[in-house]
């Protein structure tokens, strides 16, 4: 369970997701089902597992449908806040930024709602000492370059080899966002100016990790989790 340090978490859900279209013609891709429940809640039900009871996600794309869904987060005994976007997407930096009044001034979880993964969030309980911590994870087919270098420090830069692949999991202290003002904007440019100034550390993740970036990649996911499941029953 998580002791003093990050207590509350975001999970970022407000994209559009044309990629899995026409799946998400008419649901969010957070509200997409994999064996049997939404992406978004095998999210809910880790935080909870780990002990987070604070809950910011941002909507956007038919958002109405996620409150709907999830309600006040009382059945994963947490508080679930709502930061409603502008009909543009805001992309990662700026619903992250729209969204710091609800995640107050001590570091806070990010996790990407279109990732499935069984990473244990607990672990990232302890206060990151520079600006931002992030999970990097091994580079699937699909994005074989990576996008981060992580040293034998803990360390993470911009460049160096052989580099991993950002899971979409960080912790960030809101300093992160000094600067920066209302709309439209990435976090990846964010963190690279604060890799410069040598304020990201990181960690290796080598368990499982989805991008669930497409309609075959969600089947695929879905297939796996089946099976794993159709095993532990028989075993």
């Amino acid at each position: 369970m998580l002791g003093t340090g990050v207590v509350k978490a975001m999970i970022l859900a407000a994209g559009r997701g044309e990629r899995m279209r026409p799946l998400t013609d008419h649901t969010p891709k957070p509200l997409l089902s994999v064996a049997g429940k939404p992406l978004i809640v095998h999210h809910l039900e880790a935080l909870q597992i780990a002990g987070f009871t604070e809950l910011v996600i941002n909507i956007g794309h038919l958002g109405a449908q996620l409150p709907a869904a999830l309600g006040d987060g009382r059945d994963w005994g947490m508080t679930i806040h709502y930061s409603l976007e502008p009909p543009e997407a805001l992309e990662t930096g700026g619903g992250i930024f729209h969204a710091l009044p609800l995640l107050g001034l001590e570091p806070f979880l990010v996790v990407n709602g279109d990732v499935w993964t069984d990473y244990p969030f607990a672990g990232l309980s302890l206060i990151p000492a520079g600006l931002a911590h992030v999970v990097l994870v091994n580079n699937p087919l699909h994005h074989a370059a990576g996008d981060f270098f992580l040293a034998a420090d803990g360390t993470v830069a911009e460049y160096g080899e052989p580099k991993l692949t950002f899971s979409g999991i960080s912790v960030l202290w809101p300093e992160l966002f000094a600067g920066c003002g209302a709309g439209r904007f990435p976090l990846g440019p964010l963190l690279r100016q604060a890799m410069t100034a040598g304020q990201v550390s990181g960690e290796y993740y080598g368990g499982g990790w989805r991008d669930i970036g497409t309609p075959e990649r969600l089947a695929e996911l879905d297939d796996d989790l089946r099976a794993t499941q159709r095993q532990t029953l028989t075993s």
